[in-house]
């Protein structure tokens, strides 16, 4: 739940890069390894062993945070929002788990910090764009936590 870094930088462009953070990797190593140990330490057939491997995997799968991008094109007029989930992926065998949208740079109106309540962990912070027409679009898909800096 790290914020966005900067990849690039220029007059014209920003490419913001954010990857998931110690905590997600941390939970993927810790579920797997309960999987793993639950297999090993088992008397079960090599079927329940691999349901448990499996199962676990798929757990600490959906815990991971995305990977998400930000590009802010003034070239093209374009701010062009990505995110891969590791877990789709997967799921889908390489076929989807990428979400891309685009949206007009010229129809962003404001950019403001909305606060969101995260079960079990307090608060969390999202950069919201607010667009002409009228909606507003999280700049990342998960909330980060800490300080309103």
């Amino acid at each position: 739940m790290g914020y966005m870094t900067v990849e690039e930088q220029s007059f014209t462009l920003l490419h913001l890069k954010r990857s998931p953070g110690i905590r997600s990797w941390s939970l993927l190593v810790g579920i797997a390894s309960v999987g793993l140990a639950a297999a090993y330490y088992s008397s079960d057939s090599i079927l329940w062993k691999l349901f448990y491997v499996t199962g676990c995997l798929f757990v600490a799968m959906q815990n991971m945070e995305e990977w998400e991008e930000a590009v802010f094109d003034k070239t093209k007029n374009l701010i062009e929002l990505k995110s891969v989930s590791l877990y789709a992926l997967v799921l889908t065998l390489w076929r989807k788990g990428q979400e891309k949208v685009v949206l007009d740079l010229t129809q962003l109106c404001d950019i403001c910090i909305q606060e969101e309540r995260v079960r079990y962990l307090g608060k969390g912070y999202l950069l919201m764009l607010r667009l002409a027409a009228g909606f507003s679009y999280p700049l990342t898909q998960s909330a980060t936590m800490g300080g309103r800096r």
